[in-house]
């Protein structure tokens, strides 16, 4: 276990930083690409934990992929070519892994199974199992399905009409990515739109998808061809240090090359509703991943409530959103986040926990929390419990709170942003 000793800024953050690739693009362009045939070259590509899993679980699946730096290229094979898998498929602690690579899997010719690390164990699998079984993938695992290991073995894969219960972007994807391989046409509704990185890509891929509001379509037997990917900045990792510049005083902060897909910028949506002194300029690549410069500056925020169509948005953000929350005069609800219970902790309960610990006047409720603000947080003990989002949260809270904030299980922060605290450090001098 790694501990962050950390203490109150004397002066503010400022200067400029490139935060890490986009997670869920980095995911999806190895995984497309290893489907595709030819040579597909990424760049910008995020050296995270989940991402390096994704990696060497298609390593496994018989795919040549090499790295340099953050340089990536991946030999495709074409949907048909993945070879069985002499070892599990260890996803560690990708929930993006193991559920999109379950819909490629799902018409897989050969046996596999599939595991994760004790976070991964607890996580909800059902929401893909039962969708692929619907379509002829035969899946088995604890509790019918529901929890890791799984086993799974392709079936005839059918297109089928699916309403999704929850708004979730790996539940679409999974049952998208089996009906590329599948017979007839496979549609995905949602009761809210979730982010759209898949139906993006696959266009860039050479996939026809059709977007009908909140229902997805596509027919199945389409080939992909190779593609060259740039992955924008990632704004769940680029939020953390938006908040940041916003809280901490004498403070502003550029950040380059953010990702803006609209159905991400949630948290740009709340911090301007909050009153950030925030600007947006050079915005570029709208085809693929539209992408621009943020800018952040020390603001006076005031409390609102977030919920419905946003919470899609910004699910991954509401921890670092709950501290915002703190520095804001008035009361901040956020509702409609039951989702928050099934991330890599209970993010509610932990978010909730390890902020009362510091002094935030915070209240869990059945589907997120209330903030009291404006608090003047102080040092304690906390802990990430292995949830890289909470980790990060913790040391941006350590930048405004009184005395010394050490943080358990610091480590956590690689699985999205390796270079977090080295960041942090270099925007103090």
């Amino acid at each position: 276990m790694e501990v962050k000793r950390l203490t109150k800024l004397k002066n503010g953050l400022n200067g400029t930083i490139f935060v890490p690739g986009d997670k869920s693009i980095s995911h999806r362009a190895v995984m497309f690409g290893a489907i595709a045939e030819g040579t597909t070259k990424i760049t910008n590509f995020l050296q995270g934990e989940d991402c390096l899993n994704t990696i060497a679980c298609f390593q496994k699946l018989g795919i040549k992929i090499e790295q340099n730096g953050n340089d990536v290229t991946v030999y495709g094979k074409g949907l048909q070519r993945l070879v069985e898998p002499t070892e599990v498929l260890d996803v560690g602690n990708s929930g993006t892994t193991i559920r999109l690579m379950l819909g490629i899997l799902a018409n897989a010719s050969f046996h596999c199974t599939v595991i994760g690390d004790p976070s991964i164990g607890k996580r909800p699998m059902k929401r893909v199992t039962e969708p692929l079984r619907q379509m002829g993938a035969k899946i088995d695992g604890r509790e019918d399905g529901q929890y890791t290991p799984l086993s799974i073995r392709g079936g005839n894969i059918k297109g089928i009409h699916y309403r999704s219960p929850v708004a979730s972007a790996q539940v679409k994807s999974a049952v998208l990515l089996a009906g590329l391989q599948g017979e007839g046409v496979t549609t995905v509704t949602e009761p809210l739109q979730s982010r759209d990185h898949t139906e993006r890509m696959l266009r860039t891929f050479g996939c026809c998808v059709t977007v009908d509001g909140l229902t997805v379509s596509l027919e199945g037997g389409q080939k992909l061809s190779a593609a060259n990917i740039e992955v924008p900045g990632d704004i769940s990792s680029a939020a953390f240090f938006l908040v940041a510049g916003a809280i901490v005083p004498n403070s502003k902060v550029v950040l380059k090359n953010v990702g803006l897909n609209p159905t991400r910028t949630g948290i740009l949506d709340v911090l301007s509703q909050m009153g950030a002194n925030l600007s947006i300029d050079n915005i570029r690549n709208e085809e693929f991943e539209p992408c621009g410069d943020i800018t952040i500056e020390t603001s006076q925020l005031r409390g609102i409530e977030v919920s419905g169509t946003l919470i899609p948005k910004l699910i991954d953000e509401i921890p670092i959103l709950a501290l915002l929350a703190t520095q804001a005069e008035g009361t901040t609800v956020i509702k409609d986040a039951e989702e928050l219970k099934v991330k890599e902790t209970n993010r509610i309960d932990t978010v909730v926990n390890e902020l009362k610990k510091l002094g935030a006047h915070i209240e869990a409720t059945e589907d997120g929390m209330i903030v009291h603000g404006k608090t003047q947080l102080h040092g304690n003990v906390v802990n990430s419990h292995g949830d890289h989002r909470i980790g990060m949260m913790l040391g941006i809270a350590s930048c405004i709170a009184d005395g010394e904030v050490i943080i358990e299980n610091s480590e956590a922060v690689a699985v999205s942003y390796p270079n977090f605290f080295e960041q942090l450090h270099m925007l103090q001098n």
